[in-house]
């Protein structure tokens, strides 16, 4: 267990923090106390004092650990669980999010069946097409924020719903950070891709970027795909984050929306 932390102490690097997921702007020294509660517990994540789906202390433990108000923990809890970073559990506690989670798995992936709720079609059925290692072009670098030149690991795969291809992805992966990884880790994982990235290699992703287009089915997609030459596709492209706003992942991906759309609920 780390040592109690003090505000006063911390204010210093509070200060030249980011925000509630660590970003580029520094936090005001004159932030709400619950807020710098908030990237206490943020950095503790980041540090993987606590890994996905361990319970975090209790709120009174935490209370005097930071020598503040239970209700100032409480709200600071709060909004990491809105954020999807921490759950609640009835009379359990409070945990670590994890992408192996029911309720999250589908957090990222947008593209739901006409009929039926997201995961009702049950787990894609994925083929691996390819994976290589490869240096990153000035594009991947500068979108997972390497060098020009620098290692990545390439993936090509096939999502597949009820025996009918749907999801062609190109991914690109750092690969100082997934070192280890193999094709057949990734074939052979029953769980949501980024549960593996967390249980395997400590990187979770809690946030993404995504842009979104039209596009025809063209350089063979439409023979991975199984779709006539020209046929629309959306097509997404998503960086996903780690903690402190780290690119950990590109993802470039086609989708048929003949049987499926993308739903976004937005407030």
């Amino acid at each position: 267990m780390r040592p109690a932390l003090s505000i006063h102490s911390e204010a210093a690097v509070l200060a030249s923090s980011a925000g509630a997921l660590g970003g580029n702007s520094p936090t005001p020294a004159f932030s709400p106390l619950y807020q710098q509660i908030k990237g206490l517990i943020l950095q503790s994540l980041r540090e993987t004092e606590w890994r996905p789906g361990e319970a975090i202390p209790s709120e009174m433990e935490l209370a005097a650990r930071f020598k503040v108000s239970q209700g100032t923990v409480r709200k600071a809890i709060d909004e990491l669980a809105a954020e999807n970073l921490l759950v609640r559990r009835q009379g359990k506690g409070t945990f670590v999010a994890t992408h192996a989670e029911q309720n999250v798995q589908f957090r990222f992936l947008k593209l739901v069946p006409d009929r039926g709720a997201p995961g009702s079609e049950g787990r894609a059925q994925r083929d691996i097409i390819e994976f290589k290692r490869v240096r990153a072009n000035a594009d991947i670098a500068r979108a997972l924020a390497l060098r020009t030149g620098d290692a990545t690991l390439q993936i090509r795969r096939v999502l597949s719903f009820g025996g009918t291809p749907t999801i062609l992805e190109d991914i690109w992966l750092p690969a100082v950070a997934f070192k280890g990884l193999t094709v057949e880790q990734l074939a052979s994982f029953q769980g949501p891709t980024y549960a593996l990235f967390e249980t395997q290699f400590n990187v979770r992703m809690v946030r993404a970027e995504e842009k979104i287009r039209a596009e025809p089915a063209t350089n063979g997609h439409e023979k991975l795909l199984k779709v006539e030459l020209m046929t629309p596709l959306l097509s997404v492209e998503r960086i996903a984050y780690t903690y402190k706003d780290v690119p950990m992942e590109l993802r470039r991906g086609y989708y048929r929306t003949d049987t499926h759309h993308y739903q976004n609920n937005l407030s």
